[in-house]
């Protein structure tokens, strides 16, 4: 038997304890860490640990500008929302995570993938999705799927004091157990003490990206922010690849308090799960993106994207990325998109967003149409006709089905 493992391996408490838990099986592992963008992470140190505690080898993946460019801003070009709030940071990630993790079993020569994951969450069926659809013969390890596992670490107080009796160092503690997830993209924050829904997640939590709305400055801040087809290029006249652009938008958003939300959301195994999380940059291109497109869309296309875009929200957070029906919406996207170009100037003040200024050389708004004033192509007599060929079938219902008394 190949007893060779990749294992998603962050440095975190259940990343920990599973790496100690597969040597005890007998694997040899390969740790990886795929960064993301994390903040506020040694990652030298992370892969130090990962060595000291028993990995054959332990190695870094640099994905910041590939999650940026062809994960996060095409789901911000569909302005995909999960259940209309979530911003899917942590569901963008997960899939681009699988994809390194199974390229990396194929150069090691390993034919086991392991993750972290709990059997509880939306993680599992976005790693394991995303590894079966780029190579089946791959075997998912999820230990948190495991009884044996389970019966070892009932609970993270179990988790913690295995790392304690071993000198691995972890972030955790007793004292406050609630979990994170950071990227890049944003920050979620869940378990622990958010699982009581009288908490008040704002207070509890100790934000990392954002300052609180009202910590933020008296004044408003105005930002700048070009689109070319779609996609964001430039913060305040500053050309910028993706990831950077992400991060100089965190920095300004964040000191502006944008970005928070509090959310009780329902997983894809079923039960419903409260998260904080804070996106202050993807909240940024978010609205701005849709400011632009309103000058620069036809109507008819926005409204088929709108009524797809849930459906592409639960997709992503369900964790279908690699199928057919998703390579053929982003084929859509890209298309749709073309048109997309343009500047929006928006004010940000404690937490809102407001447009100071749009403007685009594809714009296809026509301000002598669309006046209230005489003058333009616009003929108002033209609607009477529009409006008897549109009414028709209303007028015939009418008289067949009269809907008031005569």
């Amino acid at each position: 038997m190949n007893k060779k493992c990749v294992l998603a391996y962050s440095g975190g408490l259940d990343t920990s304890v599973i790496l100690g838990w597969l040597i005890e099986q007998g694997y040899e592992v390969v740790a990886v860490y795929v960064d993301l963008g994390q903040p506020c992470e040694d990652r030298e140190a992370i892969l130090e640990k990962a060595r000291t505690c028993g990995a054959v080898k332990a190695e870094i993946v640099d994905v910041r500008e590939e999650l940026c460019r062809d994960f996060a801003f095409p789901v911000m070009q569909w302005q995909a929302r999960y259940e209309g709030t979530y911003l899917l940071g942590t569901s963008i990630a997960r899939p681009l995570i699988g994809k390194i993790c199974v390229d990396i079993c194929h150069r090691e020569g390993a034919t086991v993938y392991a993750h972290g994951a709990t059997g509880k969450g939306n993680d599992q069926c976005r790693f394991q999705l995303a590894a079966e659809a780029i190579d089946p013969r791959i075997t998912v390890l999820a230990p948190w799927r495991m009884a044996e596992f389970r019966s070892l670490f009932p609970g993270r107080k179990e988790l913690i004091e295995y790392c304690e009796a071993r000198d691995i160092p972890v972030k955790a503690s007793k004292d406050k157990p609630y979990s994170s997830d950071e990227n890049c993209l944003h920050t979620s924050y869940e378990a622990g003490l958010l699982e009581e829904l009288t908490t008040d997640g704002f207070n509890l939590v100790d934000f990392g990206m954002t300052v609180s709305p009202q910590q933020a400055p008296d004044w408003p801040e105005t930002v700048r922010i070009d689109f070319e087809s779609g996609v964001p290029v430039k913060v305040n006249g500053k050309a910028l690849k993706p990831h950077d652009l992400v991060l100089a938008l965190n920095e300004i958003g964040g000191r502006n308090g944008i970005g928070r939300t509090d959310i009780v959301e329902n997983r894809f195994v079923g039960m419903k799960s409260r998260g904080v999380y804070e996106a202050p940059g993807m909240t940024l291109l978010y609205e701005a993106h849709r400011l632009v497109e309103q000058m620069t869309l036809d109507r008819d296309l926005v409204h088929l994207r709108d009524r797809l875009s849930p459906e592409v929200a639960e997709m992503v957070y369900y964790g279908f990325w690699y199928c057919a029906k998703m390579d053929a919406l982003l084929a859509f996207i890209r298309e749709a998109q073309k048109p997309v170009t343009g500047t929006v100037e928006l004010n940000l003040y404690k937490g809102n967003v407001l447009v100071k200024s749009r403007t685009s050389p594809l714009s296809l708004y026509d301000e002598a149409i669309a006046s209230m004033e005489g003058g333009g192509s616009y003929d108002q007599t033209d609607a009477e006709g529009f409006l008897r060929i549109v009414g028709l079938p209303l007028r015939v219902q009418g008289r067949v089905r009269p809907r008031g008394k005569a």
